[in-house]
């Protein structure tokens, strides 16, 4: 059997780590890193993972603010409050809850956050930085997954990385970041997607699979070979009667089935899940570090 990748854990011990951090320098009676999360309209998967970030802010000792707006609040009225944030010094980071009301241009939001308080890592800038192998903010969830990859020691360096999936917030990303020359990537990475017309032909031969096309339980035992570390991004909801809610959670791997095969696999939920706050937390304080210039020591 498998070993299980415990998110939950992981994030935990990064929060701790930073915790400690802000502790030290409040010690100092130094100003602390700061987000900003704006939400727009009252979608309630939004409103709960903003929740969500906002406690684990409080959690930890960072300064927190939640902006909600009305789903009819203007483009313009959006960016300037942008504008107020880009140019306040007690907020390191600002993050824009997408998806956003269709009258208002996401490109247009992202690339008006300044790229140094881009702790989501989807301004043109930093994305661009990230597949040059530059400094940058790495996106959230791609971030941890590397992240538990590291924790967990799984060797990259020369292994045939499989990413299922090329979206802007997981796949792309990830398949750049391991594709850097350094410690921690340095792999060869096949990036495959809709088009793909035998994906199994690509599954078969991967040292790492990375999951992240939305479809629940969709990678089966006989996708796999043995002994793979198997990532899995998704989070689909489907019907359970025999769950209060209706539904339960699962991803995009046949956890079952790929579990007896796998050395190494992420589970949904408590996997990649937590990470990505625990990331985000980790951004706001790398751009802390970067505006203020503030010396750890």
């Amino acid at each position: 059997m498998a070993t299980i990748i415990d998110g939950k854990k992981i994030a935990l011990e990064i929060r701790d780590e930073l915790k400690e951090k802000v502790s030290w320098l409040k010690s100092l009676n130094i100003k602390v890193p700061g987000l900003v999360t704006i939400v727009v309209g009252d979608n309630p998967a939004s409103q709960s993972y903003v929740a969500s970030k906002s406690k684990a802010c409080n959690e930890i000792g960072m300064l927190s603010k939640i902006e909600k707006l009305p789903a009819e609040t203007t483009e313009e009225h959006l960016l300037e409050l942008i504008d107020h944030y880009n140019s306040n010094d007690d907020y390191h980071g600002i993050l824009v809850q997408l998806p956003l009301p269709k009258h208002i241009n996401e490109d247009k939001v992202i690339e008006r956050i300044l790229p140094e308080k881009d702790v989501d890592g989807f301004h043109p800038i930093n994305v661009g930085r990230l597949v040059i192998g530059k400094d940058t903010f790495y996106p959230c969830t791609p971030n941890g997954i590397l992240e538990l990859i590291k924790r967990y020691k799984i060797e990259t360096s020369g292994k045939h990385v499989v990413v299922v999936g090329r979206s802007n917030i997981v796949g792309k990303p990830v398949a750049n970041m391991l594709l850097q020359k350094k410690e921690g990537a340095n792999a060869i990475v096949t990036v495959c997607h809709s088009a793909s017309k035998d994906l199994t032909r690509f599954t078969k031969d991967a040292d790492i699979l990375i999951a992240a096309i939305g479809k629940p339980n969709f990678i089966t035992s006989d996708m796999v070979k043995d002994g793979v570390a198997v990532i899995d991004v998704g989070i689909n909801r489907v019907e359970d009667s025999s769950s209060a809610k209706g539904y339960k959670i699962v991803g995009d791997v046949d956890f079952e089935s790929v579990s007896k095969k796998a050395s190494f696999i992420s589970p949904v939920p408590g996997g990649v899940g937590p990470m990505t706050i625990a990331m985000l937390l980790q951004n706001t304080f790398l751009a802390y570090i970067k505006i203020t210039k503030q010396k750890l020591t």
